[in-house]
């Protein structure tokens, strides 16, 4: 019996998504701890690793994903599987990615059916302990940032003032809607690339983030106001939605780029601000 514990890291199949699960210098360590790791051919080119790095850092590359599935003890991947995935995942196989897992009540049902014990990775706490596995602030700093470039590159205008000899260009403007981790990422990256930047959130506390990156916020005063002890924006009333939003609208009108950041609006209304 193979009693070393493997670990598979398949292709991602969404033509989408361009992360992978492991990068090489991730493999050294998952070797060093004792497991033996497989990678599917190519599972890296999207992040511009190649197979001959992974086998370099002591992976071992598999020709496809049923040949690994039918290896593994750990499957980890970015996005959460198919029902043609499970279909191939031994029972007792641990699998971690994200799930979404209070949307996909199916997918879960289905895990537990199938003997499939899994770790989503968007539910790990957000605690000092769990820093390091903490994918969302990482990613949500990486879309506040990826938002600004995006913004910029379909613009028609530049973004910082310019002044030239045949006159003088105004700097673009955005406002920046969500202060959270994505949103503080947003704000610093347009302000380094000389916008205007304006933003608001629902909780007051962060308007002195707000200005330490240069930015102005946004100001409603929509009367008493507090978060969760999670960091999350409480429930507005609906008189306070409307005026936030009559506020939140002459904002829009003055900008050239609108960025949201807060992570949801749930079925009540209710914007949530932390990301």
């Amino acid at each position: 019996m193979h009693s070393t514990k493997r670990f598979f890291a398949p292709l991602e199949t969404n033509p989408a998504e361009t992360r992978t699960t492991v990068a090489p210098t991730t493999v050294t360590k998952l070797c060093a701890l004792g497991l033996e790791v497989l990678i599917q051919a190519g599972a890296g080119v999207q992040s511009d690793y190649s197979d001959a790095e992974y086998e370099k850092a002591g992976a071992t590359i598999v020709p496809d994903a049923d040949t690994g599935y039918a290896q593994a003890d750990i499957v980890a991947r970015v996005s959460k599987p198919s029902s043609e995935d499970l279909d191939k995942i031994k029972p007792s196989t641990l699998h971690i990615s994200f799930l979404d897992p209070f949307n996909e009540t199916a997918l879960i049902d289905d895990l537990a059916k199938r003997d499939i014990s899994a770790i989503s990775m968007e539910m790990i706490p957000r605690s000092t302990l769990a820093q390091k596995m903490d994918a969302l602030s990482s990613q949500a700093n990486l879309a506040g940032y990826a938002a600004v470039t995006m913004a910029t590159d379909r613009m028609t205008k530049i973004l910082p003032m310019m002044m030239t000899p045949a006159g003088t260009i105004s700097p673009a403007r955005f406002f920046i809607i969500g202060v959270g981790v994505a949103g503080l990422q947003a704000i610093a990256t347009a302000k380094r690339l000389g916008a205007r930047v304006e933003a608001f959130d629902t909780r007051p506390v962060v308007e002195e983030q707000v200005k330490s990156l240069g930015a102005k916020f946004v100001k409603v005063d929509l009367g008493e106001m507090s978060e969760t002890d999670q960091g999350y924006a409480k429930e507005l009333t609906p008189e306070q939605l409307d005026k936030q939003r009559q506020e939140m609208a002459k904002a829009c009108a003055r900008a050239d780029v609108v960025i949201t950041t807060a992570k949801a609006v749930w079925p009540q209304g209710t914007a949530h601000s932390k990301q």
